[in-house]
């Protein structure tokens, strides 16, 4: 068993990010078996025990996770010539009444908030933004089991044939991909179910069978539903909900 860097563990662990456990090393907050770690770049081994400080926790606790129901013609992430990023609508006047999350509004809730995966700037629906590197990590993580579940009306024949082909057997980026779920709901919509999200991967494996998509709506992340959530408008990820 070799030493690892101590970030790189309690990420592993799920206690936080890699960034935010080099921040809480740095305060002195982390304790390995006991001992304070204060000094960046320690090593341990994977079975020693990590405890943090409840200052630490107190400190991931008020990180925010924000769920967003994206418009077509936003960006998920950096923004590109002509295209805002999906953030810009992260506003007080763009909060959903309906949203029941005691959390008040305040500046710093935008600070370091990123999308946990992709929502092209064709495609509207569930876009999850967070602050917290453990969400974004159930999310997209290289270990994430959380499936995404999508609505696509598409233009073209559907078939069985082609319906079999998008389940299973498709290479994309030099890789194969992992099997999908996917069913026909009406003459031109089919619903996909993914546990991946590589660019722009929908439109196409659709282009492969010779369908093209005229809409597609993300629906579901997890056990998180887009649910009432009107177009631009966002909402606070509850306490006790879960992906």
């Amino acid at each position: 068993m070799e030493p690892e860097r101590l970030s790189k563990i309690m990420a592993r662990q799920g206690l936080c990010s890699r960034r935010e456990a080099d921040d809480f090393i740095a305060r002195g907050w982390v304790y390995v078996d006991g001992v304070k770690i204060d000094q960046l770049g320690t090593k341990i081994l994977p079975d020693q025990e990590i405890t943090l400080d409840p200052a630490a926790r107190a400190a991931t606790d008020e990180l925010v996770t924000i769920l967003l129901h994206k418009p077509v013609g936003y960006v998920s992430g950096q923004p590109e010539k002509g295209y805002e990023p999906a953030v810009v609508l992260i506003r007080p006047e763009n909060r959903w009444a309906g949203d029941k999350s005691p959390r008040n509004f305040r500046p710093e809730h935008l600070r370091g908030l990123a999308p946990a995966g992709r929502l092209d700037i064709d495609s509207h629906g569930l876009l999850v933004l967070t602050q917290d590197g453990r969400v974004a990590r159930q999310i997209i993580g290289q270990y994430s089991e959380v499936d995404k579940e999508y609505i696509v009306r598409v233009a073209g024949e559907i078939n069985e044939t082609k319906l079999a082909r998008l389940r299973h057997g498709f290479w994309l980026d030099n890789q194969p991909l992992l099997p999908a779920k996917i069913e026909q709901t009406a003459i031109s919509e089919l619903h996909f179910t993914l546990k991946e999200g590589k660019k722009r991967q929908i439109r196409r494996m659709c282009d492969m069978v010779g369908l093209k998509v005229t809409g597609l709506r993300r629906i579901r992340i997890g056990r998180i539903l887009l649910g009432n959530l009107p177009s631009g408008q966002w909402r606070y990820l509850a306490e006790k909900e879960r992906f």
